[in-house]
């Protein structure tokens, strides 16, 4: 038996989603041996995740891709974890059809300025977008009620917002695709690199082995994910989780990295975030 002394406590922050719940699963049920780590999740949305992460508050997060361009001196990002989406993304939706271009200069609920979405919404539209921030699960409903005129959708609103009468303006990741021939590169888990290298490398087998797990235990796995799905029916969180944790998940992979850096690298060039920006994987 270990002693208290020699456990070493990490905090873990990702979002209260299905798809996160399911890739932390086996961390979270004592599924593997830590070796004497021991994880403490905290369950916050990615916005608020982006904002400790710039502060250095958390040993390991989940943060947006767009927030790793003020991160990159003090995290690296973790080979595993990666929210990918492959031709599919954020969608931004309205009360009625309207076209892209008749958009421009209308306001845009989104889910944060440090999120993903965003970024690839100000690559999309241009950087001087109207948005009015709001949380990710209040933008459907804002937009339902007329109180903003189209919305940014992230996590499982992208799959029933035509349920609500929302109507699809784009797919940020099919435009990504049209651009760029590559995945759009969402969300991914950093580490903060003070841990010493040792440590971050263990980290990092310990996030691929939890979700390999949860890969391989899908039924068990999915089960403990549904507590998360926001009362999405079973067979919708299971097409949500299976979106966003795949063989992406397991390792970014060549066209994942160069997914990344596409991403940071035409933001920086748009003047949207700073640059050159030299992102470390681990893993």
């Amino acid at each position: 038996m270990m002693s208290d002394a020699a456990v070493t406590t990490l905090r873990v922050g990702h979002s209260p989603d299905s798809d996160d719940a399911f890739m932390f699963y086996a961390l979270t049920h004592d599924k593997l041996d830590t070796g004497g780590l021991r994880f403490v999740h905290q369950l916050e949305d990615i916005e608020t995740l982006n904002q400790r992460a710039l502060k250095g508050e958390l040993e390991v997060s989940a943060v947006s891709i767009h927030a790793l361009a003020y991160l990159a001196d003090r995290y690296a990002l973790l080979a595993s974890g990666a929210s990918m989406g492959d031709q599919y993304g954020p969608t931004l939706v309205t009360r009625e059809p309207v076209t892209l271009d008749g958009l421009r200069g209308r306001t845009i609920a989104i889910p944060g300025k440090l999120t993903t979405a965003y970024l690839t919404l100000q690559l999309c539209l241009g950087k001087d977008v109207p948005v009015l921030v709001l949380p990710f699960d209040q933008i459907l409903p804002a937009v339902a009620e007329g109180r903003a005129d189209a919305g940014l959708l992230i996590h499982e609103g992208q799959l029933y917002y035509g349920e609500r009468g929302l109507h699809k303006v784009v797919d940020l990741g099919q435009w990504w695709h049209e651009q760029t021939g590559l995945p759009l590169p969402l969300g991914g888990n950093v580490v903060r690199k003070d841990l010493g290298e040792a440590r971050v490398d263990r980290i990092a087998r310990l996030l691929k082995q939890s979700i390999r797990y949860a890969l391989d235990h899908r039924e068990e796995a999915l089960e403990y994910a549904l507590r998360f799905a926001r009362d999405l029916e079973p067979a919708l969180a299971d097409r949500f989780v299976g979106m966003y944790v795949n063989d992406w998940t397991l390792d970014y992979g060549p066209r994942g990295r160069a997914a990344v850096r596409t991403l940071l690298e035409r933001a920086a060039v748009a003047g949207l975030v700073p640059g050159p920006i030299a992102v470390q994987f681990v893993g």
